[in-house]
């Protein structure tokens, strides 16, 4: 067993060892110079640093980049001949030093800063929307797991784009039969209602969200029409990773909003009662049980509330 996990883990630092060579070589930081300049890979990092703040201390520097002392004063040495920096006492703190970026430093750091984002719109160009999507919500994980960044916001729900009617249906199926043991019959029940919701859609009075965690789809929520006065809340489904977020209420708020904006006066649902988190959220949303009847290993339910 030991040596399967030292090997996994061997595996991981070969992945990302060639991870390393390649994005160094995407983004050409081996070169003699970045974007065309003469400075290098640390050198631009130190006057992005110094035009974020008005001024810092040279040790506050060395301190955020991780510079040794000798190294950092090489690099302000030269800003400074170049007159991108000037360097002062503290005031305060004879022994500290002070640095801030003069007026020729803020420009070379705009050209500098012009060409990265016009470099990085040329990595993009062919690249897909939906690729782009999967790629800034890729470097967002590698940020978070390896320098605890924090997320912008934990999640968004949004209309459904093409592919996703697929994703539900595909998920349901997967879910539910690695939880519940359910088939390929309740599968082809879900791509059944997703196709009616295609083929008989009003958008005045049906409607679906999708909820994305980090770019990914999380969780899924649909409503559509049972009579003039009744929407029926359909395919509620969380994806287990996004569980505990509050994605699913969320989710159930939306349906409600839009049922009443929509002109029904009354929403219902059917459920199965070995689905206990769902429940709970239906329960915490204002639905009450209505109906029950006897399933194979479960009991089928309807749950319904006034709007």
């Amino acid at each position: 067993m030991l040596s399967i996990m030292q090997g996994s883990a061997n595996d991981h630092v070969a992945e990302i060892r060639a991870f390393n060579r390649f994005y160094t070589g995407v983004i050409g930081v081996l070169g003699q110079g970045i974007l065309d300049t003469p400075y290098s890979l640390t050198e631009v990092r130190v006057l992005f640093e110094l035009d974020r703040h008005d001024r810092m201390g040279a040790g506050e520097l060395r301190r955020l980049l991780g510079l040794d002392a000798g190294y950092l004063s090489r690099i302000l040495g030269r800003f400074e001949a170049d007159g991108l920096v000037a360097r002062e006492r503290s005031a305060a703190d004879a022994r500290r030093q002070v640095i801030a970026l003069t007026d020729a430093g803020r420009t070379a750091f705009k050209t500098l800063d012009e060409r990265s984002a016009e470099e990085v719109r040329g990595l993009l160009d062919g690249v897909g929307e939906e690729d782009r999507r999967r790629l800034v919500a890729s470097m967002a994980t590698i940020r978070e797991i390896l320098g605890r960044a924090p997320r912008r916001e934990p999640y968004v729900i949004r209309p459904p784009r093409p592919g996703d009617l697929g994703w539900a249906v595909h998920r349901h199926g997967a879910l539910y039969s690695a939880e519940y043991g359910w088939g390929m019959d309740f599968e082809a029940l879900v791509a059944r209602i997703v196709a009616d919701y295609v083929d008989h859609h009003d958008p005045r009075r049906e409607a679906g969200w999708i909820a994305e965690v980090d770019g990914e789809r999380a969780g899924c929520i649909f409503c559509v029409r049972r009579d003039d006065e009744t929407a029926q809340l359909r395919m509620l489904l969380v994806e287990p990773s996004a569980r505990g977020m509050g994605i699913g209420g969320r989710l159930v708020d939306e349906c409600l909003r839009f049922a009443r904006e929509a002109g029904y006066r009354r929403i219902m649902l059917w459920t199965r009662d070995v689905l206990v988190g769902a429940r709970r959220i239906y329960q915490a949303a204002g639905f009450e049980l209505v109906e029950e009847e006897p399933g194979e290993g479960f009991v089928e339910q309807i749950w319904a509330r006034d709007l």
